[in-house]
């Protein structure tokens, strides 16, 4: 018999006893007792011989504790042209206008700072990917994708001249990176990493390349020009040293590791 009619089936016989033992109360009550426990017995012994219950579509998981110095940073892609405001409010004043592409073509993303709910809805404050540098503003949230996550921090000390990318506090990867020269200085700030790129077709540019948020105000390596990338090099001898026009060279073998180990999204700091 198919599991739904031998539950109604079930059902039934419940009802049909309830209904019995209802009857043989009236006519006494020891014989009411008697047929009550036989009732009883059948009902068990019937209910043996059901089927297992269906795995439930949604089963709650253990809980677990986040790792002690776990962090993470969360960034959403721009679903439409947006100009971002000052403050959480359309009467606001402008800072600057959000693309829902880079000018590689890639989805653009923000990183996103902070949160709060109004009258009209949510606003979120994003780090923006314009000059000068540093800058934030404010979006409605229905404006951005769903949220993405990330636990890596890169960081750029351009005096030692290194690169050292962080997961949940913990050094996972550190290489020697060339950056720009006095006069195409490769920036300070806080800044985010935008996009990913491979398959150039000029060895000056390595085997990947990540595209930044951070900008410069004079002509850098990236194409273009004006943002800052982090990407490989036809020259690695020059490495480490002030060797660009304002982007993060690193050795080809560095920069691949790199890449297996930073998504896009990532916090990047340069110092």
């Amino acid at each position: 018999m198919p599991k739904g009619r031998t539950v109604l089936a079930f059902g039934i016989a419940l009802a049909f006893v309830g209904t019995a033992t209802a009857v043989h109360g009236t006519a006494g009550h020891g014989r009411s007792t008697n047929s009550a426990s036989s009732a009883s017995r059948a009902l068990l012994a019937a209910a043996g011989g059901l089927p297992s219950p269906e795995r439930p579509a949604f089963v709650v998981g253990t809980p677990t504790r986040l790792r002690k110095g776990e962090t993470s940073a969360r960034f959403a892609p721009v679903k439409r042209e947006i100009e971002a405001h000052r403050r959480p409010s359309w009467s606001a004043g402008r800072v600057a206008e959000l693309a829902r592409e880079t000018p590689e073509g890639t989805t653009n993303i923000v990183l996103v700072l902070a949160a709060t709910t109004r009258e009209d809805g949510q606003w979120v404050r994003v780090r923006l990917p314009v000059l000068p540098n540093g800058q934030t503003g404010w979006v409605p949230r229905r404006v951005l994708g769903g949220y993405q996550f990330v636990h890596t921090r890169l960081v750029v000390d351009r005096d030692r001249f290194t690169a050292t990318l962080f997961s949940d506090g913990h050094t996972v990867f550190r290489a020697a990176v060339g950056i720009g020269r006095p006069e195409s200085p490769t920036p300070r700030g806080d800044f985010y990493i935008r996009e990913k790129l491979s398959g150039f077709g000029n060895p000056f540019y390595g085997p990947v390349a990540y595209g930044t948020s951070a900008r410069s105000a004079v002509l850098t390596d990236w194409p273009g020009g004006g943002f800052i990338g982090i990407h490989g090099t036809n020259e690695p001898q020059l490495i480490p040293g002030r060797i660009s026009h304002g982007c993060i060279r690193m050795r080809n073998d560095d920069i691949l590791r790199l890449s297996r180990l930073m998504p896009v999204g990532t916090p990047l700091t340069i110092e």
